[in-house]
């Protein structure tokens, strides 16, 4: 089914539509599937925004802990100092496979107040030049955020005009907008995230698909099922239902990997099917007091992300 096929569905045509007829569309344009090994098991990426006491680091620092790690690539955050990131890249052989906006949560592009949005839309332009700079296939991106004033589709249709603004930046540098899934009320259900990467009609719109971030109100298998080759790159990230349910919603990713509730064999499984391949970027949320920064990256980040890789 082609995208414009999907887009002319009504929720009545929905209604017998199997998962394996939604995935047969072009597929989303990024580096990390056309310049990687299709091979299994994914390269190991890190998150550079997560990175332990980060301050007291240099971002070479962080590049070359990473690198004797075990990692084999950096997501940093837009906005940086280019040529700090690229030395850092260069002189550890790190590579960047792709960049978080810096911008989406300060300035989201669904606000009303047209300044805001003007500076979100910015921030988005600058991930895209970022990321082409740094040979990265995509930017990481918020779209928008519903909340008691904004309406849920005041944010649909704003995000989705302000990025369009971005697309042609993105086709003319190669670098895939991926939309991800957070816990900003929006976007709740892969069809839905589907149509609205579809209603794009642009090979260089696709999703961020964040894992721990779906398992409190769904199953990260079922949307990786139906999002399929939109997938443009995941974020590996754990989560505990217990903890949430005794503690409180946010401490859910208080848990090492391995610990928690996400069904790893299921969720690589369903990966393969879809034909993913390139990169898993650890966003760790939890970290133990006391363990040294190394060590943690290597057994509590690195080897964790070897044994889930490997199912």
């Amino acid at each position: 089914m082609k995208r414009l096929d999907f887009l002319k569905l009504g929720s009545a045509g929905l209604t017998g539509l199997t998962v394996g007829s939604m995935l047969t569309k072009p597929q989303v344009a990024t580096a990390t599937r056309t310049n990687q090994e299709s091979s299994w098991p994914l390269k190991k990426g890190y998150m550079l925004g997560t990175f332990p006491s980060r301050d007291e680091y240099s971002i070479l620092q962080k590049f070359q802990m990473l690198r004797d790690a075990g990692f084999d690539g950096v997501e940093p955050d837009s906005g940086l100092d280019r040529s700090e990131v690229l030395r850092a890249k260069e002189q550890t052989g790190l590579e960047i496979p792709s960049v978080v906006v810096s911008t989406h949560w300060s300035h989201p592009l669904s606000s009303r107040d047209p300044n805001v949005r003007l500076a979100g839309l910015n921030g988005l332009r600058t991930a895209i030049e970022d990321a082409h700079e740094y040979g990265a296939g995509c930017i990481l991106l918020v779209p928008g955020r519903v909340t008691e004033e904004v309406s849920y589709d005041e944010v649909y249709k704003r995000s989705q005009a302000e990025i369009r603004k971005a697309v042609p930046l993105a086709e003319e540098l190669g670098v895939t907008i991926a939309i991800e899934n957070v816990w900003n009320q929006f976007l709740l259900s892969p069809l839905e995230a589907a149509r609205y990467v579809d209603e794009f009609n642009s090979e260089y719109v696709g999703w961020y698909f964040d894992i721990g971030n779906i398992i409190n109100y769904g199953w990260p298998h079922h949307w990786i099922q139906i999002l399929g080759e939109r997938i443009a790159m995941i974020h590996v990230k754990e989560f505990s239902l217990e903890k949430r349910d005794q503690e409180g919603l946010r401490r859910g990713f208080r848990v090492n990997y391995l610990e928690g509730d996400n069904n790893w064999p299921q969720i690589m499984s369903a990966l393969k099917e879809v034909g993913y391949r390139g990169y898993g970027i650890a966003e760790p949320a939890y970290r133990e007091e006391g363990v040294a920064d190394e060590k943690w990256l290597q057994e509590y980040v690195s080897n964790k992300l070897d044994k889930i890789f490997s199912m």
